[in-house]
């Protein structure tokens, strides 16, 4: 009663009662009370079904208060005084407030109510401890308070991103969340109708054939389409990956693939109708400049992007809210953030001695400069030229310097990269003229930038031309380079690396950015992977060019510019967001712990 609270048979009669009067009231009392009355009103809350949460409110207005060296921790007391069906959830998020930390005990009533409660005061005979930033560390490393999930993740191997994307996301659950299982579905393969099930080896196809795929890219990627394929996938396929979906019994779905998104979460709706039970779907956009329409859905619980081109393209394609929306970078393997917390900045005396011993723990020279080249999983694309043009660059420039090839699973451009005459290699190149693209084909480059940057390799070509033949640079350079086969410890080649090749992947470009590599671009699939182009341009941490005796050039000139190589180094550590996967996962986990005690009430 001194609530304000009239309870007659679990309904509130009195709802005219002056508002300011009860904040008063709750205002004129001390902290212990707060905390009895909190459990008081947990329980209220359930017997009136969760209809007293302003209540709840009202005490995280007249109690927040600011102390950076204590919090309250919860022993789950008030979460069970809530009934033994596991009605209520006791978290403690951080959160800053003017740059001193705190932490929210967030409790969740039965009907989805919350209420926060920013509490740093000491309580004392209430069943509580107040414990420090160290101690919640401690916790969260033991696993206390983080019970496992059963954790379903939709991809598909259409490249390699996806997957990469998805094993980095689960990594995670199960270093956070001890315990943790989870399944990577591909449900068009397994229960799709045509022409969905061949999306796979479509893809293979199509990405050995740009233009085929630039069409058709282009095509699927308007509205019309997107209606057509909808309905048609929900009419046909809907039942079956429904059924699919069912027999994993998981308690959160994370797609990882752009057409996996309208399909699952319809099917999640009707298994809400059959059982009651919510499972939220959450959508994790792999693209980093530019994405297919088919990545955004307004009806999932929320969608991570990894950059403003995507949240602006998720808005105005999706109709996404902003309340759903959050950016995060883009989810790469935890040794990045490994590499990147124990290296610091690269360009720092700390930070170049760790390159230095990683040079040595990959029996790499460290007093040269080191270059790693890349052509995707397959090893596919003009690596092989690339990697002659580069040799013979380096050695008639005078620069020593490692080129180490990442060939993945091409074993046969491995085995010929350590029989390669190089001798002759660099003999063929002298007589080779520097090929350029003439005027009339320009307009067909596809982004403006790249035109611009195409022209400025030519310049830097002729300036370095020109102090050849005054004769500089007669020395010739050592060039060693080192065939790579398929490694697993990209992270610690890129931090050993100056400068990476690679073709416009928007993981390999994340996993660049978040150990600060400058990167040249020598290729993209047309349609998602040219916005990450312009990713890299505009960020300022590389550039692009397609022609290999060019590549060549720039990227020389840049090894003997060590300023530059820092400059864009720092700019590659503004776009980097190394901890992505791990901010991504403790989101999705803390929404779905709560909808798994509501579920758990429900039962």
């Amino acid at each position: 009663h001194s609530l304000g609270l009239d309870i007659v048979g679990g309904h509130r009669p009195d709802k005219t009662r002056n508002n300011s009067t009860k904040h008063s009231r709750f205002k004129a009392l001390n902290m212990r009370q707060a905390a009895r009355y909190i459990a008081l009103i947990s329980m209220v809350s359930y017997c009136m079904g969760g209809k007293s949460s302003q209540y709840l409110n009202s005490i995280n207005n007249a109690f927040t208060v600011s102390n950076k060296n204590q919090t309250l921790a919860t022993t789950g007391k008030y979460a069970a005084a809530l009934g033994g069906g596991g009605s209520a959830v006791a978290e403690r998020q951080s959160i800053h407030n003017g740059g001193s930390r705190s932490h929210r005990l967030s409790i969740l009533g039965e009907g989805g109510h919350h209420a926060n409660v920013t509490d740093e005061f000491e309580m004392k005979n209430m069943g509580t401890a107040v414990v420090g930033d160290d101690d919640i560390e401690a916790e969260q490393k033991n696993g206390a308070s983080k019970p496992p999930m059963r954790v379903l993740f939709l991809s598909a191997d259409t490249g390699g991103g996806h997957r990469a994307s998805a094993e980095s996301l689960a990594k995670q659950f199960e270093r956070l969340y001890p315990g943790t299982h989870y399944d990577l579905l591909d449900v068009w393969t397994e229960d799709g109708c045509l022409p969905y099930r061949t999306l796979v080896p479509a893809y293979k196809h199509l990405s050995r054939h740009p233009i085929q795929w630039k069409i058709l890219y282009h095509i699927s990627n308007s509205k019309p389409y997107e209606m057509a394929t909808d309905l048609h996938s929900w009419l046909t396929c809907e039942r079956k990956i429904r059924k699919r979906i069912k027999s994993y019994n998981p308690d959160v779905v994370i797609s990882v693939h752009p057409t996996m998104n309208n399909v699952p979460i319809q099917c999640l709706k009707n298994m809400e109708k059959e059982s009651g039970k919510h499972i939220p779907l959450f959508t994790v956009v792999t693209d980093f400049g530019s994405g297919h329409c088919t990545w955004f859905h307004k009806d999932a619980e929320k969608v991570f992007v990894a950059s403003d081109r995507i949240r602006k393209l998720a808005k105005r394609r999706g109709n996404v809210s902003d309340s759903k929306l959050i950016q995060t970078g883009l989810p790469i393997r935890y040794d990045f953030a490994k590499i990147n917390d124990e290296m610091g900045d690269r360009n720092t005396p700390e930070g170049k001695l760790y390159q230095r011993q990683l040079r040595e723990r990959l029996n790499i020279n460290p007093d040269v400069k080191t270059v790693l080249v890349m052509g995707g999983g397959e090893g596919v694309g003009s690596l092989s030229k690339i990697v002659d043009s580069l040799y013979a660059e380096f050695t008639e420039r005078g620069i020593d310097c490692n080129i180490c090839v990442i060939c993945g699973r091409n074993e046969k451009l491995k085995q010929d990269l350590q029989t390669r005459n190089w001798d002759a290699i660099v003999e063929a190149n002298k007589r080779l003229q520097k090929r350029r693209y003439v005027a009339f084909l320009r307009p067909l480059v596809p982004v403006k930038r790249v035109r611009k940057s195409l022209l400025r390799a030519a310049r830097k070509a002729k300036e370095q031309k020109r102090e050849k033949e005054a004769g500089e640079a007669k020395r010739k350079g050592i060039v060693k380079v080192i065939g790579l086969g398929f490694i697993t410890n990209m992270a610690e080649y890129m931090a050993a690396s100056d400068v990476l090749l690679t073709k416009a992947g928007p993981g390999t470009i994340a996993e660049a950015a978040a150990v600060g590599l400058p990167c040249m671009l020598t290729s993209f699939l047309p349609g998602q992977e040219a916005g990450n182009v312009n990713v890299v341009l505009d960020g300022g941490f590389g550039d692009y060019c397609e022609s290999p005796p060019d590549i060549a050039e720039e990227v020389a000139f840049w090894l003997c510019d060590e300023s530059m190589l820092e400059n864009m180094s720092e700019s590659a550590y503004q776009v980097g967001a190394p901890h992505a996967s791990e901010e991504i996962v403790s989101n999705i986990a803390e929404s779905t712990l709560q909808f798994m005690a509501l579920n758990e009430a429900k039962a």
